[in-house]
């Protein structure tokens, strides 16, 4: 049971800082889509200087330790990412 517990957390604070999650919600203009949380990671690993400008959103504090969940996170929505970047309007919408 508290190993479940600690799981939950982990991983709601992985998520909290996740940067697929967070380039998800930027939407900028000109913003990389495809795989974007991956390569902001990335991007933080190697020390980018402005991931504000490029992708609308601020890199995690430990982006190593976020990459391998963002990228899993980019491969599943990979699909949706294709569609976004060829301009196929899905109309997906949340809630009731």
């Amino acid at each position: 049971m508290t190993k479940r517990f600690v799981l939950a957390a982990l991983a709601a604070l992985l998520l909290n800082g996740c940067a697929s999650v967070s380039t998800l919600n930027a939407s900028k203009d000109g913003a990389p889509i495809i795989y974007a949380g991956t390569r902001l990671d990335w991007y933080g690993i190697n020390g980018g200087c402005c991931p504000l400008d490029r992708f609308g959103a601020e890199a995690p504090t430990y982006p190593a330790l976020d990459l391998p969940a963002s990228a899993l996170l980019d491969t599943l929505l990979l699909p949706f990412a294709i569609a976004a970047e060829l301009g196929v309007g899905l109309r997906v919408q949340g809630g009731l």
